[in-house]
């Protein structure tokens, strides 16, 4: 069966100005968005550390206003029990800055710099990957800490904001753990889906991000960046202790989002093209596959 994504591309009826505008509103094929997405973690893995923590940290502090926002909407809603649908409107927000922003965010982190790693296939890229999410998402955390602290301040909000931001703050606090853990990879599944799908979404960027995101928001899914504005502002206002944040919160969320992104997304999606790429490897008689040449 012919590939209806390059339809037109190569079409006789088509001149060859017809044929690459043809091409160009095609949705490119998976084995493009593996090597785009590929070539982004490659990218990350060689900033230096200093640069990896600026970006993270500038992606934590960012990642506040989905809390912040969402906080304000709800707010200035009545009541109801579909309050939250609109509310989760400012949840989109943060990561709607996050990514158009190019900021470091570890959850993206889970697919990109994964894919090298399962390429390349050696100690050196693994290292280079642990260290990144080690930086990332430390200074990610500190960042979000640090905007938590800052809704401290007095008379910045009004009464029913900082109430809603009480209520929000104990949602990313629930109690049993492995329920939470299936949330959090639920939510690393769809976030690392959505970078998946950002390189072909062209035009429709801002949309992909708004509805995964949204997604994400309204089914209180638990996300590692986004919760941890919500337990520390929920630690700070004595709602909840360190402790609560680490077990209840923490443990959980990361261990779901590590495994819906990584297994679900990166490996599976890496899968699904490695059989090709290695047939075209083998095509131009190199007889190694594109992990081999990579190395």
């Amino acid at each position: 069966m012919p590939d209806h994504q390059d339809a037109g591309g190569h079409s006789p009826h088509l001149s060859t100005d017809e044929q690459g505008q043809a091409a160009q509103h095609s949705t490119p094929p998976a084995l493009v968005i593996h090597e785009v997405v590929r070539e982004e973690g490659e990218a990350a893995l060689q900033r230096p550390v200093g640069a990896l923590a600026w970006s993270a940290l500038a992606a934590g502090l960012s990642m506040g206003f989905s809390f912040l926002v969402q906080a304000v909407l709800a707010a200035g809603m009545p009541d109801t029990s579909w309050r939250h649908l609109v509310a989760g409107l400012g949840y989109c927000t943060g990561f709607v800055i996050v990514i158009l922003g190019r900021q470091q965010l570890f959850t993206e982190s889970t697919l990109t710099v994964v894919l090298p790693v399962l390429m390349h296939r050696d100690a050196r890229t693994l290292l280079a990957a642990l260290r990144l999410w080690t930086v990332v998402l430390a200074v990610n955390v500190a960042g979000t800490i640090a905007f938590a602290a800052l809704l401290l301040v007095p008379g910045v909000f009004q009464a029913e904001v900082v109430h809603s931001l009480g209520t929000l703050a104990m949602q990313a606090m629930p109690d049993a753990f492995w329920p939470t853990v299936l949330r959090a990879v639920f939510a690393g599944w769809l976030i690392a889906l959505m970078v998946w799908l950002l390189p072909s979404a062209r035009a429709a960027r801002l949309l992909t991000i708004l509805f995964i995101s949204y997604i994400v928001g309204i089914s209180h899914l638990s996300h590692i960046i986004a919760g941890s504005v919500e337990a520390a502002y929920a630690v700070f206002t004595h709602q909840a202790s360190a402790s609560d944040f680490l077990v209840r919160f923490f443990a959980p969320t990361l261990l779901g989002n590590i495994i819906g992104g990584v297994s679900l997304v990166a490996m599976i999606n890496h899968a699904a093209v490695a059989s090709e790429m290695d047939d075209r490897d083998g095509e131009n008689g190199d007889g190694k596959g594109l992990a081999g040449k990579r190395t």
